[in-house]
């Protein structure tokens, strides 16, 4: 893709979508969190495809629940954002969450993450959520200075998240929305 103009559209994700965000979700791990999670346990991602499509499948075919928005270059998705109501019980109820957004390692650094955050919070703003959160890993430098260029700050909340018997912290981040 070097040098060459493309074309990224930014869509709702339909259930159709569910293999192919399956797959760039596990990929996406894979790429973004080596040297940050084991290397056995992001080897292992993708025996767990079938599931995770499963997962995406659930979660796509749930109007209202949730919403995902797909970039796609030429109707393949190579980036996601996945957003919805906040989870944590100590927060505000007009607080929305980005529970995901990740990236094909081959667009990164070409708009097309902000241009799907960017989405997500139209989207969170549109629903009425006034505040939005989202939780990173705390070794996670690169999405973390991404966070901070999109108008997010660390909150203050940490907490500790176990994987293939290893411990790593996440924090949390938190930005005003604008009502639509």
């Amino acid at each position: 893709m070097t040098g060459e103009k493309t074309h990224i559209s930014v869509r709702p994700a339909t259930v159709d979508d569910a293999p192919a965000i399956a797959s760039l979700h596990i990929r996406a791990w894979q790429w973004a969190y080596r040297g940050q999670l084991p290397d056995a346990f992001l080897d292992d991602l993708s025996t767990a495809l079938v599931r995770r499509e499963q997962q995406w499948m659930q979660w796509l075919s749930q109007p209202g629940a949730s919403f995902t928005s797909v970039a796609a270059l030429d109707d393949r998705p190579v980036g996601f954002v996945h957003a919805g109501k906040a989870r944590d019980a100590d927060l505000e109820p007009h607080t929305g969450e980005v529970y995901s957004i990740y990236l094909d390692s081959a667009v990164v650094g070409q708009g097309v993450g902000r241009r799907l955050m960017s989405t997500a919070i139209a989207e969170l703003s549109a629903r009425g959520f006034q505040t939005a959160v989202l939780w990173v890993l705390e070794s996670n430098q690169r999405a973390r200075r991404f966070y901070i260029a999109a108008g997010w700050a660390p909150d203050g909340k940490r907490q500790p998240l176990e994987l293939d018997g290893t411990t790593v912290f996440e924090v949390r981040y938190r930005r005003r929305l604008s009502l639509a």
